[in-house]
C-alpha cells in the first residue's frame, strides 16, 4: 500500500513508524517532516485526497492539530486514535483514510498496533450511507 506520512517533528517514534511501514512492504511517501503542523496535516490530506496514496498517517505532539488540518481537505476523514481498537473502528465505521497519532503519550508498541489495525481493516459496507453524509 502507498501511504503518505507527515509529522511536525522527527522523533524515535516517527522514525520507527516509517521503518515498520517500509519493513511491512508499504511504499511510504514522507510529505511533511519537521514543518508546522498545519502544513503537515494539509500535505498528507492533499496526498490522500489527490489519489497519489491510499492512506495517510500524521503525527504531532497531541495529534489534534494535524488531524484538524487534514480534515480541512475535502474527502479526508482523519481520526485521532489512542489504541488499536479505536483505529480499527475508525476504519470500519467511519472509513477513515488518515490516522492521526499523538507523539506525547503513544508508545512504539501501541503505535505499531494502531497502524496495523488501521491498515488491515476495511470499511463496513453497511456504514456507506452514513460515511457519505460526511461529505
Amino acid at each position: 500500500m502507498r501511504i503518505a506520512f507527515g509529522t511536525d517533528e522527527r522523533t524515535e517514534l516517527t522514525a520507527a513508524i516509517v521503518a515498520d511501514l517500509r519493513e511491512g512492504g508499504h511504499d511510504v511517501v514522507v510529505v511533511g517532516e519537521g514543518g508546522p503542523w498545519p502544513d503537515v496535516g494539509r500535505a498528507v490530506g492533499q496526498a490522500v485526497a489527490g489519489g497519489g496514496v491510499e492512506r495517510g498517517i500524521v503525527c504531532c505532539w497531541t495529534g489534534t492539530g494535524v488531524s484538524i488540518a487534514a480534515n480541512k481537505v475535502g474527502g479526508i476523514r482523519a481520526a485521532l486514535c489512542t489504541d488499536a481498537e479505536t483505529a480499527r473502528g475508525a476504519r470500519r465505521w467511519n472509513d477513515a483514510n488518515v490516522l492521526a497519532l499523538g507523539l506525547r503519550l503513544t508508545s512504539r508498541e501501541v503505535a505499531r498496533e494502531m497502524v496495523e489495525a488501521f491498515l488491515a481493516t476495511d470499511p463496513d459496507v453497511e456504514e456507506k450511507e452514513n460515511v457519505a453524509k460526511l461529505g
